[in-house]
């Protein structure tokens, strides 16, 4: 296994690289965009409890799928510090443990947001607790576990602003993605340094959407721009 990936290409090393970054995307948009939109209702505690019971396939589902992701992040942050190490070993081991930290934090808020599931469904819950209390308690998990998102996304954006710059630094790839990645990764930023420090604010707001949009575009390229094009550096060691 490990000589079959030491012997791969720089180009086919990069594809597997694009092709990973895609999957998460995919399944991130599954189980953190589609599954908390039908089930979470903010400010509807009873109605929230009574799509999650509804819904349990769908929600179990979406669990699964943040266990493949985290996977797959182990796996892809180890090949990204691996591509971009020769441009800045430095800059990739930060951008690395940057990424590690927001795994990590993922993992917890995912033990975080299985809780209800498991308490709603436990008849000793059920009769220690008058249904009200259910419902606020299920609202409380999934209020922490939406804060535990915008948590790991400060990581995050730390990881892509830096992976941005090496990512122009290395010559490999249109620059213009690069600096899509850097300015985008604002966006996470923002977003949880506002949530957690400032008083809610529409100018913020707009400036978190416009960037957010902005590494959407970046991101995507740039796996499209792996899958596609590959590496054309022959400094990759693996």
């Amino acid at each position: 296994m490990t000589t079959s990936i030491k012997n791969l290409s720089p180009v086919k090393y990069a594809k597997i690289a694009g092709l990973l970054y895609l999957l998460i995307a995919i399944l991130g948009m599954f189980s953190i965009g589609y599954v908390p939109g039908v089930i979470i209702k903010t400010g509807e505690a009873s109605a929230t409890v009574e799509n999650l019971l509804g819904h349990v396939t769908l929600f179990r589902t979406g669990v699964a799928a943040d266990t493949f992701v985290f996977m797959i992040e182990m796996i892809l942050t180890v090949m990204l510090y691996q591509m971009f190490k020769t441009v800045n070993k430095t800059l990739a081991l930060i951008a690395t443990f940057a990424r590690f930290a927001m795994i990590f934090t993922m993992g917890i808020n995912l033990v975080i947001y299985v809780t209800p599931l498991f308490f709603l469904t436990d008849p000793d819950f059920i009769n220690a607790y008058g249904q009200e209390q259910l419902n606020a308690l299920t609202m409380l998990f999934f209020n922490i576990h939406q804060d535990g998102i915008l948590l790991w996304g400060l990581f995050f954006g730390l990881h892509l602003i830096i992976l941005g710059y090496l990512v122009y630094r290395s010559g490999n790839h249109p620059r213009w993605i690069a600096v899509f990645m850097m300015v985008g990764s604002l966006g996470y930023l923002l977003e949880s340094f506002s949530h957690f420090a400032l008083a809610p604010n529409k100018v913020i707001s707009v400036l978190v959407i416009i960037f957010l949009s902005i590494v959407v575009v970046g991101e995507f390229s740039f796996a499209f721009w792996l899958l596609i094009k590959g590496l054309k550096t022959p400094q990759l060691r693996v």
